[in-house]
């Protein structure tokens, strides 16, 4: 199996800004942003999209929830943020690992 840009990511074999990590979620700024705080929020289990979670994935997304918090209280401007999910290339997902979109800064989201 071909590694995603994400995983290659978190393997640091290409370099990325990163913003915050734990054991299972690593944090990087979206390189086409498109709010003035546009991060990445990435489980570290390469999973394709949604609708590829398994039953014991679903901590993965209570970890992408609870890192989006610790964002909101830790970035400056970040209080107020949208999170969004590309599910599919139909949806607008252009690399094929679950990923959510942290979106803040300055009403402009």
């Amino acid at each position: 199996m071909t590694k995603t840009l994400f995983s290659k990511i978190i393997d640091r074999e290409i370099d990325s800004n990163i913003i915050a990590e734990s054991d299972d979620i690593i944090v990087i700024e979206d390189i086409n942003p498109k709010a003035p705080i546009h991060y990445l929020i990435i489980p570290k289990k390469e999973i394709e999209k949604v609708q590829d979670l398994e039953e014991g994935d679903f901590s993965y997304i209570e970890k992408m929830f609870k890192m989006a918090q610790y964002l909101s209280e830790n970035v400056e401007g970040a209080g107020d943020f949208r999170l969004a999910i590309n599910s599919g290339a139909d949806a607008g997902q252009e690399i094929p690992h679950l990923h959510m979109h942290f979106l803040a800064g300055n009403g402009e989201v």
